[in-house]
């Protein structure tokens, strides 16, 4: 099956999902928060996202291809940091935490492996 847009790629979906879900636990996070642990993690989170989808789009071209997969593996560890803060800050439970860590793994997996076969993913 050839994939047509980035939405329909598992790695954007996963991150996607665990995008959502943090947007959702934050929302209980505290008002303090807002400027800089709330804003940083939903920021991270969305742009591995949005960083995927530019790589897709530019997957005739496989350095920026590559590049883009990079910066997408870039934010998706620096949430795993902001999960740290936000367990370490007990804004979050231990459970919800290795949930979330552990998709962000797998998000960084896939991310890996897409990089390390650009040509599987040229028109």
């Amino acid at each position: 099956m050839k994939i047509r847009s980035h939405k329909e790629l598992e790695t954007y979906q996963l991150g996607f999902g665990a995008s959502m879900e943090i947007f959702n636990l934050t929302k209980n996070f505290p008002k303090e928060e807002l400027f800089s642990l709330t804003d940083q993690i939903r920021r991270s989170s969305r742009s591995v996202c949005s960083n995927l989808a530019e790589a897709f789009r530019k997957r005739k071209y496989p350095k920026s291809f590559v590049a883009k997969l990079s910066d997408s593996e870039g934010e998706a560890a620096e949430t795993q940091v902001w999960l740290d803060f936000s367990l370490a800050s007990k804004y979050i439970d231990e459970q919800t935490y290795l949930d979330l860590y552990h998709k962000y793994d797998q998000i960084l997996g896939k991310l890996v492996n897409m990089s390390l076969h650009p040509e599987k993913w040229y028109n």
